[in-house]
């Protein structure tokens, strides 16, 4: 089965409520026999697309990850934000902007309204909002646009993680060797 027709359906959240850590592990998963019903943020559109893609039976979304709302945006509460940046690093598409000690704010036409920011935000500032033309006048961000930004960010991070471990292993071999005894 084409992993990537069945990614292609997906809405490229990147939300996890599926039980997957991303969108393309979870199409990985359809194309092994894993239920096709497990996408809140696909809903009933996805789940009948997958269906139609694999000759498969249309079924209800499973509860157990979640149900079909309406898209919706993170918006941080500005006066609230204290600047902790503990909701970097969990958005999947780097639609946070801000930096440590500083206020942080969510480029609402980047958002894919996974949640991920929201649990770790020490002072609850962040809340989810409908898409509206008010609060993302360019409506939601597509799925291709939330896919390319999704890998930008996962090499962004898998880049800093190799760029730490050679420092680390550099700082190492420029360290005294403590088991050598000097005279």
């Amino acid at each position: 089965m084409d992993i990537k027709a069945i990614d292609a359906l997906l809405p490229q959240t990147q939300c996890t409520r599926c039980g997957y850590p991303g969108c393309l592990p979870y199409a990985q998963a359809i194309a092994q026999g894993t239920p096709l019903n497990q996408c809140p943020p696909g809903g009933a559109a996805t789940i009948a697309a997958l269906a139609q893609l694999l000759g498969r039976e249309v079924l209800p979304l499973n509860p157990v990850h979640g149900m079909e709302q309406a898209p919706r945006v993170a918006v941080i509460d500005e006066a609230r934000c204290i600047g902790c940046a503990k909701c970097l690093p969990p958005c999947p598409v780097d639609a946070i902007i801000g930096a440590p000690r500083y206020l942080h704010t969510v480029a609402a036409e980047l958002c894919t309204g996974c949640e991920l920011c929201i649990a770790p935000c020490p002072v609850d500032c962040i809340s989810m909002v409908a898409v509206t033309t008010e609060s993302v006048p360019t409506g939601p961000p597509a799925p291709a646009g939330n896919r390319q930004r999704y890998h930008a960010h996962e090499a962004r991070v898998q880049r800093r993680a190799a760029e730490r471990a050679a420092l680390l292993a550099a700082r190492k071999q420029l360290a005294p060797d403590p088991d050598r005894h000097t005279p």
